[in-house]
């Protein structure tokens, strides 16, 4: 291990939460073409020795985590009990943030045909979405995106690793001209599941 790796891995585990790449670049007076390839080999290094951690990429930040196989103990440990699942309704809502955010409550609820509000309300609270500003329209509605703990939750480094969703892709048109009480149930893809996620967060 590199002087540079050592000191990724050490900064990394002290921060606990993930950190933006510039700001480890900084810190380790690198260059962020020399933090990559630290982030790399340790990357390679904690997978070949199945190492009970492992390097997340979050976006443009970097995270130390426990592996997946481990996520049980160290839940036993960490939490006085295990947080309940994420509903069907859960899901459902935060498929439609995740694929077409930022979005309003109100495109949720027309997607969906039902009110939504306790239900946004619920994920605001688990830290799997928040406010991204306002729509400059009349009312000024606010706008909801999903958060880090979203992607660590479902074990996803970027948006651009969510699986593909041909049906909400082909009906969003036609589910938003019809009326409220008559528009269809949004489909969660079978790859976003609550227990697929590399933290308690749930």
């Amino acid at each position: 291990m590199t002087e540079l790796e050592a000191g990724l891995e050490a900064v990394l585990f002290a921060a606990g939460d993930a950190v933006p790449l510039d700001r480890l670049a900084a810190a380790l007076e690198t260059s962020r073409a020399s933090l990559m390839e630290a982030a790399a080999s340790l990357e390679n290094l904690y997978d070949f020795e199945n190492r009970g951690i492992m390097l997340l990429r979050l976006e443009d930040k970097l995270q130390l985590c426990s592996r997946p196989l481990y996520a049980d103990a160290a839940r036993r440990v960490t939490e006085s009990r295990r947080p309940p699942s994420l509903s069907p309704a859960a899901l459902e809502v935060l498929t439609i943030v995740a694929y077409r955010q930022p979005v309003t409550r109100a495109f949720i609820d027309q997607l969906r045909g039902v009110d939504s509000g306790g239900t946004v309300a619920g994920l605001v609270e688990k830290g799997l979405i928040e406010e991204a500003g306002r729509m400059d329209v009349p009312g000024r509605p606010i706008l909801y995106r999903t958060t880090e703990a979203f992607l660590r939750t479902f074990a996803l480094s970027s948006l651009s690793e969510l699986p593909a969703l041909p049906a909400l892709e082909e009906n969003e048109q036609m589910e938003m001209d019809m009326p409220p009480e008559t528009a269809s149930e949004t489909q969660l893809p079978p790859e976003l599941t609550s227990d697929s996620g590399r933290t308690g967060t749930e």
